[in-house]
């Protein structure tokens, strides 16, 4: 079954010349939150986002591109350190470098991207699609660890129960 997104036009069209780019096409290459690529959480963020603000008369665009791009970053963030300080802080300025490597990013977008990562940082948010994305970002990383180990304990409790059934004779 083909994702939502990719049958939403408008959507589509906001972001598809951000998605030809190698530079996040690369990014399927990474495992984001254990169960998910960086990919695909950046297109869960990205649309979960653009739904929100387009309820809410905001800045579909920017919201959209800047949640696609909040993650454009290349390493294993549970593995690789910095000395400029912690991985929350330093992944949004170093995926706001890389995002204006390939498209212009508005003053609204770089908020975006850079400001994601408040509550685990202390840089509040400037605009309302900082925010939602800032809300997005965190729903869809719970969802993407709880909801494939949810299954998997479903998936085991029906087995075990189906091992103690009394054989039928």
């Amino acid at each position: 079954m083909e994702p939502k997104w990719k049958q939403d036009l408008e959507y589509i069209a906001l972001v598809e010349d951000l998605l030809e780019f190698e530079e996040v096409k690369k990014l399927n290459d990474y495992t984001q939150h254990y169960f998910t690529t960086r990919l695909e959480h950046s297109i869960s963020v990205s649309y979960i986002s653009y739904g929100i603000a387009k309820k809410r008369g905001l800045n579909v665009r920017a919201i959209a591109r800047a949640g696609l791009l909040h993650d454009l970053f290349y390493y294993d963030w549970r593995i690789t350190k910095f000395e400029e300080g912690s991985h929350a802080y330093v992944h949004p300025r170093m995926a706001c470098e890389n995002a204006k490597k390939l498209t212009e990013l508005s003053e609204l977008e770089c908020d975006i991207i850079i400001k994601h990562m408040w509550l685990a940082t202390v840089a509040l948010p400037k605009y309302k699609e900082s925010y939602i994305v800032t809300f997005v970002d965190k729903y869809c990383a719970v969802k993407e660890v709880t909801v494939p180990l949810t299954d998997k304990m479903k998936t085991s409790v029906k087995n075990a129960w189906a091992r103690l059934k009394p054989a039928t004779a």
